[in-house]
């Protein structure tokens, strides 16, 4: 039956938004719903379709709607296979998902588009969108704020919290590590499980920084094992850590931290309990 019309709540369960966002879009001369007599809201298949395509562009593109408008011009218009928790390449063992990956299922599963995170975190939605495909391109802090905005921690999304604790021997060298996204930051993990203790090995090329400060729940500690680290706590206090030095603070103070060496710094990095 190619004449069936749906009144609004209908259409907007189908395209996966609210009634009162199909209005603002009609507002925004996105769609152009059938009118009754009596002014009743009511849309075909085809309306349907192009709402999906709206609802597609908005959460997945992060297009804002005079791009919408842009984009739909020239109809008719191909619309994306709808979004579905699982898609193909989300087939598998979530535990080993890129890390990219792993946060587009977080950000669905809690009914979050990338301009919801976007806003609350501070990244730009094209950035999110790229990370969310290539694991790449969000700084240290801004994954740090991603993570925790879904409710997460990098250390979890990294896989430092598989296994259930315990005993944790890690032979010299051979350090589990946690995933490159952010540049010239390599980080091992040195105590596999779900442990009170987020134990690390930071590996930082010159230049490499946390691009920003952040914080959370907890206390850090950090060995020096080369090169040179600038802490940098509450925005103004400066704490400049050289080989052999030792550094104690709590996590809930805003802290950033860059490599001042002109070669690669190592440093151990212990954070309890396990809120990074």
């Amino acid at each position: 039956m190619d004449d069936i019309r749906f009144k609004i709540a209908e259409a907007a369960r189908m395209a996966g938004v609210s009634p009162s966002t199909l209005r603002l879009w009609e507002t925004q001369d996105l769609i152009q719903p059938i009118r009754t007599p009596k002014g009743q809201r009511l849309y075909d298949r085809a309306l349907v379709d192009r709402l999906k395509t709206i609802s597609w562009l908005r959460s997945e593109k992060g297009l804002n709607p005079a791009a919408i408008r842009e984009s739909l011009r020239g109809e008719p218009v191909a619309v994306e296979p709808e979004i579905t928790s699982f898609e193909p390449e989300e087939a598998g063992d979530p535990a080993s998902f890129p890390v990219g990956l792993k946060i587009r299922r977080l950000r669905r599963e809690a009914g979050k588009t990338l301009e919801a995170v976007a806003q609350k975190t501070g990244v730009s939605v094209s950035q999110l969108s790229t990370f969310e495909r290539t694991s790449q391109g969000l700084s240290f802090t801004a994954l740090h704020e991603v993570a925790s905005c879904l409710g997460t921690t990098v250390a979890s999304l990294s896989g430092q919290e598989q296994g259930q604790g315990g005993e944790s021997l890690i032979r010299d060298g051979k350090w589990p590590s946690w995933p490159a996204t952010s540049s010239g930051v390599a980080i091992q993990v040195l105590a596999e499980g779900r442990n009170q203790m987020e134990c690390n090995r930071f590996q930082l090329a010159p230049g490499a920084s946390s691009e920003g400060a952040y914080q959370h729940a907890g206390e850090e500690f950090i060995h020096m094992l080369s090169g040179s680290l600038e802490i940098i706590l509450d925005g103004d206090c400066f704490f400049e850590l050289h080989t052999g030095d030792s550094f104690y603070f709590e996590s809930r103070r805003p802290h950033s931290w860059r490599n001042t060496s002109s070669s690669e710094t190592v440093l151990i990095w212990i954070n309890t309990p396990a809120t990074f």
